[in-house]
């Protein structure tokens, strides 16, 4: 996901009002996704939301001598918003991995059984006890599920958080004391 551009700053002008500009900017980024991410299936919007979050966290970190503490105190919400969207992102990148694997234990336990088979005309069902991988898919298919449900519970908690800081800590809140804080605070 591409950065957007912050028009108007001034490079000759105070710290606090570029910075200003620049997480105006990346909020708006951020807040872009807010409709998209409602949807648990939207993976991609998730995981660039989770970029717009830490470009956002950045800027305020950098620019919390200039910002004051609102700036701290955004940054500390944009961490903790990155951090739910990077487990969610953990686990949307896992399961296609395990199902992966399992895919491929299945087809060579298929071939083994088939090769097992010899020339029969039909496989006898015996020989599924032999297949070499038999005892995998149950751990596999346990740690499938477990991801799944904790893909879950990470969204919903994603969703809270969200709710949250996008009403009191990321939002317009964030941004009128950022301006309080900043004021005075450069000649």
């Amino acid at each position: 996901m591409k950065a957007r551009k912050v028009k108007g700053l001034d490079t000759g002008g105070p710290l606090a009002e570029n910075a200003l500009r620049i997480v105006e900017t990346r909020l708006d980024e951020l807040r872009s996704f807010a409709d998209t991410v409602r949807d648990p299936a939207e993976v991609k919007a998730l995981h660039d939301m989770r970029i717009a979050v830490k470009r956002l966290r950045y800027v305020l970190e950098m620019t919390e001598p200039a910002l004051g503490p609102a700036a701290e105190r955004g940054a500390k919400a944009a961490k903790k918003l990155q951090d739910v969207l990077g487990e969610v992102h953990d686990c949307d990148e896992f399961v296609p991995r395990v199902e992966d694997h399992m895919a491929k234990l299945r087809a060579h336990d298929a071939a083994a059984l088939r090769r097992a088979g010899g020339r029969a005309s039909d496989l006898d069902p015996a020989l599924a006890r032999d297949a070499p991988n038999r005892r995998l898919y149950r751990g596999l298919e346990t740690l499938d599920s477990y991801l799944r449900a904790r893909r879950d519970l990470l969204y919903s908690r994603f969703l809270s958080t969200w709710g949250r800081y996008e009403r009191d800590q990321l939002g317009a809140p964030l941004i009128e004391a950022l301006r309080q804080g900043s004021l005075g605070s450069e000649p």
